[in-house]
């Protein structure tokens, strides 16, 4: 199977387009609905819409998941996020775009993401404690690992197309 085809654009420049590795959507659609159905509940949640769609880029940025990005990144513009903010989302903690609760979000997000780096320390999680309510924070947990999961997925699979 190849791993990239190129098609034309409106201009000379071809585009490379990653092609599809492997269906896991359709070809485990029992899994798939249940995948599907944590995505809805863990969306059903009191934090944010904005702050969620910053925590869905910076993992997906850092999982290499492309897909996810890209949605991510148009969810957040589409929510009436900044493009510079999302410019900067790599490079968060060198800006001042972000406020403290965004910080500390982004910081568990990017220690839950790299758990091979250590794990999620005391300060982290003690930092995201002090800017969200427990439920808050259980909910930001399951944000964080469910977009994880996807990511897994896209980046493993590449089940999806970018449009």
């Amino acid at each position: 199977m190849s791993t990239e085809t190129t098609t034309s654009a409106d201009t000379a420049a071809a585009l490379v387009v990653p092609a599809a590795r492997l269906a896991v959507d359709t070809l485990a659609p029992h899994i798939n609905r249940a995948m599907s159905a944590l995505d809805a509940a863990s969306r059903k949640v009191s934090l944010e819409a904005p702050l969620l769609e910053l925590v869905r880029a910076r993992a997906s940025q850092l999982n290499g998941c492309a897909y996810c990005v890209d949605t991510h990144s148009k969810d957040a513009r589409d929510g009436g996020e900044s493009e510079r903010r999302l410019y900067a989302l790599p490079v968060w903690r060198e800006t001042p775009f972000f406020t403290a609760r965004e910080r500390a979000a982004l910081a568990l997000t990017e220690a839950a993401t790299r758990l091979t780096d250590g794990g999620v320390s005391d300060d982290v999680f003690g930092e995201a404690a002090a800017h969200f309510t427990e439920t808050e924070l259980a909910e930001l947990i399951w944000t964080i690992t469910v977009i994880n999961a996807w990511n897994r997925l896209g980046a493993t699979a590449r089940p999806w197309s970018l449009d």
